[in-house]
């Protein structure tokens, strides 16, 4: 479900798994953190993409029961910001949910214009890390993080490169030119440079939010949410 090829110093990972449009399971995180590991020390560049249309189109509800699996691709976001070398997104398709924090995980952005970028989680009965309102916020903008995180709402990526948050508008082809090009700049400048990204977001939980988060996914909303979602029916929220 995870494919990995090199292209000279450029790593490409691919979510391959079209029939769930790359919805992201364990099997599926262990796959993307192995590719980091691969990348580890030997790519100048790690390029993230999905096959078959779609970029990543969330978490796999039919497997995802409960908070141990944010933690776990928690882990795997975080894998991203320890590599030394840069890492672009290149999206074509829906990037929703996990998808669109798989997308953030990453230094740089390049998407198709019809892409769809979005956290669904309040359809869910389910709450973020800090980590995602954090960088959200940062690379997105905060009018941006507000409607996406209280509203659910989407954007594509024509609606997002005026903002920055999409850096290039093009295709694989287009993020592997680019990826090309940065693998020919010096790398322990970058290493550096992202180094000091990471380290401004190096902000501690505020406590106030992890206890809410913490009612939130022990609610039975958070139960409700994905029912309903597989149930293909408006679910039925009650704050409890």
């Amino acid at each position: 479900m995870i494919r990995t090829a090199w292209d000279g110093g450029v790593l490409v990972v691919t979510l391959d798994r079209p029939e769930r449009r790359n919805a992201v399971n364990h099997e599926m995180l262990a796959g993307i953190s192995a590719g980091i590991d691969e990348a580890r020390g030997r790519a100048r560049v790690l390029v993230l993409t999905g096959a078959g249309g779609a970029f990543c189109a969330g978490a796999d509800l039919t497997a995802v029961e409960d908070e141990a699996f944010a933690e776990v691709l928690r882990g795997v976001l975080a894998g991203f910001g320890e590599l030394d070398c840069p890492v672009i997104a290149a999206v074509d398709g829906p990037a929703l949910g996990a998808g669109t924090q798989l997308a953030l995980a990453c230094d740089l952005r390049v998407a198709t214009p019809a892409s769809r970028f979005g956290i669904p989680a309040a359809k869910l009965g389910l709450a973020i890390d800090w980590w995602t309102v954090q960088r959200l916020t940062g690379e997105a903008g905060a009018p941006i993080a507000r409607a996406m995180l209280l509203a659910a709402a989407t954007y594509t990526a024509a609606d997002l490169y005026p903002t920055g948050f999409v850096h290039r508008l093009g295709g694989l082809h287009d993020a592997l030119h680019w990826a090309h090009e940065l693998a020919a700049l010096a790398p322990l400048t970058i290493a550096a440079h992202k180094r000091g990204l990471e380290a401004l977001e190096s902000r501690p939980v505020d406590p106030a939010f992890a206890a809410a988060r913490l009612r939130a996914w022990a609610s039975d909303d958070a139960r409700e949410g994905p029912r309903a979602f597989l149930d293909k029916r408006p679910a039925r929220f009650t704050g409890a």
